[in-house]
Formats: structure tokens, sequence, C-alpha cells
């Protein structure tokens, strides 16, 4: 039995296997057709488990929350199995295809868990991870299983800052009161005759605040790097594996890939990379950050107490050779989300951020300005640390680099309910611009608050966004009632100023020259939020356009892309399928909104008349072509207004699609 890249399993063992209404022997499980018998994987172990092909993802992850010795924070875990992520809480084990033998593999992606990092006064040392809300006493009896002389937990003290600190004490308090990158503690034994010697134990934390200032002047920030050797006109194509290269004669390297000569990266850009590099030459470790599926590290400054930047390595990705969470190597290279490629997270994770575009203008090369979106200014570099995930050899890797924002926590902390409009919105136009297929509220970082005491959402993790189809696209905003909002003035003409044709020769200027299927679903996503606006439509219903209701149902605009393809030749040019794709969309778009504006849901009668108020009225002929066409010929209207007789009311809702 295989999954995905697997190594073929040993028999069933006998011994019981956990279910959620009891234990159950292999034996018993056989007599049972109906259920079917996986293997949950998580931390290096293999866990036996009985489920219905009918169970849902959101049962399944209660089952798990029942079982001992697995995480119990159901809503924060993710399900991968052959390559992709079980993420539609709703939908049915059988609609992912699992059957008998499965393996399912168990990431957690919260910042609740803690890395707990111990080094003994001989030097050796080990690290495990717990959640947050577990206690001292819990620590303890992790050290004791990890270390011979520490067996005893009864017999271990542990201090933090000459403190020490009782076995109730939690985790989350010491993380709280001592708010640095590295949280010292020390651990020791209670009785002189086991006494040997005294056992460091350190908590990474993951709150931080960023204040120093650092000199951005020219000549400082390029001090350190020479890139005169690079190719100016070298581009990574999306067949173009990149794998990490042989150690070089010095043991750290940290250094921007620029591939065109011409580009002059950012003073914040240098001032992170400058930064980052003084914290790695000062013997400062990257902190392997215990959330996502993927390899990333908090990298910190020289003092080592403040978090300048994360890295992201491309060979961590999801599914890639070298990824530390235990997940299958992808053998056909598509990557977690339909539409995306193993290794090239780190390109889409710079897109992001080069494409999102200051509210001035498009993104200028020298400029600091930030974008209208918000994303953190990100770059592509090579890195050489020993403290990266090295199965073989030390070896120079490829990542994205990207500035760490204070935060307080993410969205997942809190009801969407609080968050401002505007902030909501401009998360919105990114998303469905980039057709992003991984946006859940847990990488929308809650920043601090404004001068003028707005909250800020700071959108992370784009290594999904811009694939080669629309099948996993993901917005959670579409459940938040911000999203059934109408875009303002200032928005709208943002949106009006994007050019897909523009971003894919900007893209192709920094170096990563879009596949066609790829460069097609930027030039979709872009067109349909340019004529959706136009129309007066909310993020809302141009998201749900975007979005699959289920699992095995395709979207609105994957309908409207396989229309568009049976509509024209095998051979017809991509300019010519994109004005299918356009005509095709308007026809939908005119089915659904009226005059330029999608009408609101409610209708009130009025005297034989039924009364619907209009957002804007901006295509007047296009109105009448579409009432015609409906049959709605006898209407009348005013102060931006609709009246149509309530016989034909039936009709006006069937246009509508209410």
């Amino acid at each position: 039995m295989s999954s995905a890249g697997v190594t073929i399993l040993s028999p069933v063992p006998r011994e019981l296997l956990f279910s959620p209404n009891g234990y159950y022997s292999p034996l018993h499980l056989s007599l049972d057709h109906e259920f079917i018998f996986i293997y949950l994987s998580y931390s290096g172990s293999l866990t036996p488990m009985r489920v219905l092909p009918c169970d849902t993802i959101e049962s399944v992850k209660l089952k798990i929350q029942k079982a001992e010795g697995l995480p119990s924070l159901t809503n924060k875990q993710k399900l991968v199995c052959d390559g992709r992520e079980l993420a539609r809480s709703n939908s049915l084990l059988k609609d992912y295809g699992v059957t008998e033998g499965n393996v399912l593999h168990l990431v957690i992606r919260l910042s609740d868990l803690q890395t707990i990092s111990v080094r003994t006064t001989s030097g050796k040392e080990f690290t495990f991870q717990v959640e947050r809300c577990r206690d001292v006493g819990y620590v303890k009896q992790q050290i004791a299983k990890k270390e011979k002389r520490l067996a005893d937990p009864e017999g271990q003290e542990v201090m933090c800052n000459g403190e020490l600190l009782e076995d109730q004490r939690l985790i989350d308090d010491i993380c709280s009161k001592y708010n640095d990158a590295v949280i010292h503690l020390f651990v020791r034994t209670k009785y002189a005759e086991v006494k040997t010697g005294q056992d460091e134990l350190s908590v990474l934390a993951k709150e931080l605040n960023i204040s120093k200032d650092y000199d951005v002047s020219e000549n400082n920030c390029r001090r350190k790097y020479d890139v005169s050797k690079e190719d100016t006109r070298r581009e990574y194509g999306a067949a173009e594996p990149i794998v990490p290269t042989k150690v070089l004669d010095r043991d750290l390297l940290l250094e921007p890939v620029i591939i065109n000569k011409k580009i002059e990266l950012a003073s914040e850009v240098w001032n992170m990379i400058n930064s980052t590099y003084e914290g790695l030459d000062s013997g400062n470790y990257p902190i392997r950050s215990a959330e996502g599926t993927g390899g990333a590290y908090f990298m910190l400054d020289s003092t080592g107490q403040k978090y300048i930047s994360v890295f992201k390595p491309i060979d961590e990705e999801p599914m890639a050779v070298n990824n530390p969470r235990g997940l299958p190597f992808s053998v056909d290279g598509e990557g977690l989300k339909k539409g995306t490629r193993v290794g090239q997270g780190a390109f889409r994770e710079v897109a992001a951020y080069i494409l999102d575009h200051p509210t001035s203008g498009r993104r200028s090369l020298f400029g600091d300005e930030k974008g209208f979106a918000g994303v953190p200014p990100t770059v592509l570099v090579k890195c050489l640390h020993k403290g990266f995930n090295h199965p073989g050899d030390v070896t120079t890797k490829i990542g994205s680099l990207q500035m760490f924002m204070e935060n307080n926590g993410s969205c997942e902390d809190m009801g969407p309910g609080a968050f401002p409009v505007k902030e909501v919105h401009k998360i919105t136009v990114l998303d469905m611009r980039l057709a992003n297929a991984d946006r859940h509220a847990g990488n929308i970082l809650i920043g601090n608050v404004e001068e003028n005491g707005q909250t800020v959402l700071i959108p992370i993790d784009h290594g999904y966004c811009l694939p080669t189809s629309f099948e996993d696209c993901t917005f959670e905003w579409l459940y938040w009632p911000q999203a059934r909002q109408p875009y303002s003035p200032e928005i709208i003409d943002y949106i009006k100023s994007l050019n897909a044709d523009e971003d894919i020769a900007l893209l192709k200027f920094h170096g990563w020259k879009l596949s066609v299927e790829c460069a097609r679903t930027l030039q979709i996503s872009t067109m349909l939020l340019k004529k959706g606006v136009e129309r007066g439509m909310t993020p809302f219903a141009i998201g749900s356009i975007m979005c699959r209701e289920s699992l095995n149902k395709e979207s609105v605009i994957e309908g409207i892309v396989k229309a568009a393809l049976d509509s024209v030749l095998p051979a017809t040019s991509e300019a010519t399928f994109l004005d299918a794709v356009s005509e095709i969309m308007d026809q939908h778009l005119d089915d659904i909104t009226v005059g330029g504006g999608i009408v609101a849901v409610t209708m009130q009668p009025i005297k034989g008349y039924c009364l619907r108020p209009l957002l804007t009225l901006t295509l007047p002929s296009r109105k009448d072509e579409i009432f015609k066409k409906r049959n709605l010929q006898n209407y009348a209207e005013f102060n931006n207004h609709v009246i149509v007789p309530l016989s034909a009311q039936p009709n006006f809702y069937a246009c509508l699609q209410i």
C-alpha cells in the first residue's frame, strides 16, 4: 500500500485502533464493509483510523480531536491526501477520492504551537513542540522523555530570569511576560546527589516587536553583495527546475537573486536583507515556524531578540524534496493546490508583492511606497546556512524572503465583524485579481492600529496565487459581512486602472515569464474584476463566480472558460480566445445585472407594481436590450428605480437570478 510516494507500509498491526466510539481490532473492522481503514500521519508516526467514506472532512477532524496524543484544536488542522489538501470542511472523504489504506497527513497551522529548544551544558540539543495552552508540568514530562538524566519530572526545577516556575504555569503566560524572540529558562535537578549541571531551555516566542533603525544609504546597502555575475536576461520558466547549489567555500551566504540589472531594489528591501544577514553573521540560527505545510524560517536581527524576515526555501515547500513536515514527494510535480507546481511558491510570493501596485500608480522600481493591499516587501534570495533542513550536504537554497510584520495575531483569532470594510476590500481585490487558491483567515494578519484608530489587515502567504486553473480558488472572506458591501469609488478607480498585459510584462521584466496558462488566469480574473465593478457588483458577487460551491461542481468562471474553449478552433490565437471569454462573460453578467448595477435582494410591491432600487444606471441602452430579451417590455423607471408589473415578476426574478 502506498500513497503519493509514501513507502509501502507493513501489514496492519493487531493492536487496538482508535475510533470515536471505542476501540476495534483489524478483524472486527474487516466484518463491516461500510467502513474504510486509513492511516493518519503526524510527527513521524502512523496511526490507524476507522472512518466512513461519507464522513465529512470536519467530522474526521473531530475524530482526530478526540484521539489521545493528537492535536486537540480541530479548526487549526490541515489534512493532505495524495498530494491534495482536503480543504473543504463540508465535503466528504469519498469526494476527495480517499479509499481503503490511504495515508492522511495531518499538519497543524496555528500560532498556538510553541517550539521548545533544550540545550544541555554538555552541548546536547533537542527540540519539540507543545501547544501554548500546556503548562510547565507538561514540558517537564517531555523533557523527561528526551533526557535520561532528567527522567524524573518531579526532580526538575524550571526557572526563568531567576523566577522559579510552578508546574501549573502556562507556556502562553511565559511567552506573554517575556516577549522576546527567545525566552531562556533553566532546568535543574532538585536533589544534590543527581545534580550534574544546569540545562538551558529556550522557548521560541511568536509575537515580537521591531524598532531598531538601520542605515540604508546606498553604500551601506551594497557593501555585502556582489550581483555582477548574474545573467541579466535569465528567466525562470514554469518548466525550469531550480535545485540547491553545492556548498561554497564559506558557511554563510545571503544575497538577492537579481535577474535584470536594470532593477534597483527598494531601500526597505535592502534594509531587510542587510539586517537578516547581520543576524545570521551574529550566530543567530533561523527559527523554523511551527505553522504551515512547508519550511518557513523566522530570521533574527543581530541582537537575536527581534524577527526581521521570513525565509521560505523552494526545496522545502509542501511536497518538495526536502519538505520538513513529512509530506510525500510530488510525483507529477503538482502542488497542494490544483494548477500550481512544487518549487514555484517563492516566485508567486514575489509576484504578489510586485503586482500589489500602490494607489498612486504602478509600482516604481526605486520607490518604497506601500502597495494597495499591503503585501509585505518580498524578494527572491539565495541563502546558505546549516540551520535549514538539510537531509544531506549543506547547500545553498533559493527562496522568498519576506519582511516580518508586527502583528496582533491573525483574523482566525477574532470574528470578522470588527474588521474595517476598506481593509477587507483591498484584500478581496488582490485575491480575485491573482486567483488566490489559499486565502483563509489564518494568512491575514491583524496589524497594529493606525493613527486614525483603524485596524490594519496584512495579507501573507501567496505561494498559491496565479494558478493555471480556477479549480481551487478559495476566499474565506466570501462569508464575511464586508464582502456584501459595495466597493468605494476609490477602490473602483484602482480596479479600473489595472492592466493584465502590463502586469505580465512587469513580471517578465523581473525574470518570471508566466506560462500561457498562468497568464491566461491573470487575464481572465482581471477581466472579471473590472467588468464586475463596472456593473456595481460586490466582492461577494464577483468572488462567488470564481469559487466552487462544492468540490465537484465547477465554478461559473470555469464554465465560462470551458464555453469559450468550445467556441473557438484549436489553433485560435490567445487574443481571439480571450475575446470569446469576454463575450461569454458579458452575457452571463448581463443575466445577473440590470443597467450596469446589481439589483438589491428585496422587492416591495407598490400599487400593483414591484419597486426595485438600482445601484447604478451606467448602461441604459444595454438595460433596454436585457429587458427586451426577457420579455420585460412593460416597465418604467424613476429616481434610479425600476417598476415592473407584478404579472411579470416571475420573469423578472429569473432575469436577475436572485
